[in-house]
């Protein structure tokens, strides 16, 4: 039976990574398998319009402070109506902090809700002052309450699910699956090295590093930076192309001319195709993020041909493999770990990186998110109103943690779904926001 799978996601910008490219592709997959995805998304205005990831609907949503430009759908009387207009068959919500008040909507109105998992929360929390065991505590309050208001978990790594696995979800009710994301092998190919384009960024001499990420405080891009310091101290002749944008970049910008450091700041690339040949024409990749829970932006870099050195404490070392090294979150590890990479024959460590890439296509992505949700065989399915429109100004978004983290009773779970179509219930009043600011970076 064809679905209608609608996602909502927060955390979204134009310029955003990870989890732009995951929405679009899973999209595109689930149209593909003659499924109808619908995603619902914060923006600075109204939207709707098909595309070649299904329908996509934008809200009007306020920028979080201090994040560079990232939005999230603050009112939840807007996105319930507009839920209960495209009547969904299956729910995906990908923002488990502001967002998770939409499993107890899809419970109510008896739709199968999955949670993905694109981060760790207690990572996050940690990344942002709490201490261990404060961030451990308060991960575990809200995780527990996913759980219970989810009729499933999806992570994408082994990693991410560690922090479900811990509160034993056979007891609250949800059950855990394990879907990894992919990587366009076409777009991102060793045949996108462009000689050229690597002579601006270094000389024949010179190693060229690169790092793909947002420059905000959780993917910690200043890593990078000691790395360089470091390779040129022990006499390697580094240098760096950073591509992204973020809140960080003016930091990064004045430690790069105070220092004089052989770095350079491309910003954030739009073209794929020039992306892929930054990609493809360095030697060595970075991701020092110590909390990604995949790293698309280094299974990009593998699939370019590119070795990866990734935080130790990352999701990232069983993902790149024997493709790459992982490395403590220091200069000075960083730099050991490209040092080894170095000493690898090229062709050897290139050949590495796309043979491991090669193992993550969409096509398998796709496959096993369609297996979490537990669908059937494509068929006709309902026709799909149209949201009602609102005009209401959207007033200035703050977080408050505080009140994620209050005491609550515990919901009645009721795990099957029912097979007959549930009729919309008469309108009723929503409670407010309970958003909770952890920043969320794009390679998520």
């Amino acid at each position: 039976m064809a679905l209608r799978i609608v996602r909502v996601a927060n955390f979204v910008t134009p310029t955003s990574g990870g989890l732009r490219t995951a929405l679009r592709r899973l999209g595109a997959g689930y149209l593909a398998a003659g499924h109808r995805p619908v995603l619902i998304v914060p923006g600075p205005e109204a939207g709707d319009e098909e595309t070649e990831q299904g329908r996509v609907i934008t809200l009007p949503g306020p920028v979080v402070p201090g994040t560079g430009g990232y939005r999230v759908l603050r009112d939840r009387a807007r996105v319930a109506a507009t839920l209960e207009a495209v009547r969904p068959d299956r729910l995906e919500v990908s923002d488990r902090t502001t967002l998770r008040w939409t499993g107890r909507w899809a419970r109510e109105h008896d739709v199968p809700a999955a949670m993905v998992s694109h981060e760790s929360l207690d990572g996050v929390l940690r990344m942002w002052g709490l201490p261990r065991p404060a961030a451990r505590r308060a991960a575990d309050i809200l995780n527990a309450r996913t759980a219970r208001d989810f009729t499933r978990i999806i992570c994408t790594t082994e990693w991410a699910a560690r922090e479900f696995r811990r509160l034993e979800l056979g007891r609250l009710g949800p059950d855990l699956r394990l879907a990894p994301l992919g990587v366009d092998l076409t777009l991102r190919h060793p045949s996108r090295r462009d000689e050229a384009l690597r002579a601006e960024l270094a000389a024949p001499h010179e190693t060229l590093l690169v790092m793909c990420s947002r420059l905000s405080h959780e993917k910690r891009p200043e890593r990078a930076l000691d790395a360089l310091v470091e390779l040129r101290r022990r006499g390697v002749p580094a240098v760096l192309a950073i591509a992204g944008a973020g809140p960080l970049r003016a930091r990064l910008e004045a430690r790069i001319e105070g220092e004089g450091l052989p770095a350079r700041l491309l910003g954030h690339i739009a073209d794929p195709a020039r992306l892929s040949s930054v990609l493809a024409s360095a030697d060595i990749a970075l991701a020092p993020g110590p909390v990604e829970t995949f790293g698309l932006a280094a299974l990009e870099a593998l699939a370019c041909g590119t070795p990866v050195v990734a935080s130790a404490a990352s999701a990232l070392p069983p993902i790149i493999g024997e493709a790459g090294l992982p490395a403590a979150d220091t200069g000075p590890a960083f730099a050991d770990a490209v040092q080894h990479l170095l000493a690898r024959p090229a062709s050897v460590r290139r050949g590495t990186a796309r043979a491991r890439a090669e193992e993550f296509g969409w096509d398998a992505s796709v496959a096993a998110f369609l297996s979490a949700h537990e669908v059937g065989p494509a068929a006709a399915s309902r026709p799909l109103p149209e949201p009602q429109p609102h005009s209401e100004p959207e007033p200035e978004w703050q977080p408050d943690l505080e009140s994620d983290l209050r005491p609550q009773p515990r919901p009645e779970h009721d795990l099957q779904p029912r097979t007959q179509p549930v009729p919309d219930p008469p309108s009723r009043p929503h409670p407010t926001p309970q958003a909770a600011s952890l920043a969320k970076g794009a390679s998520r």
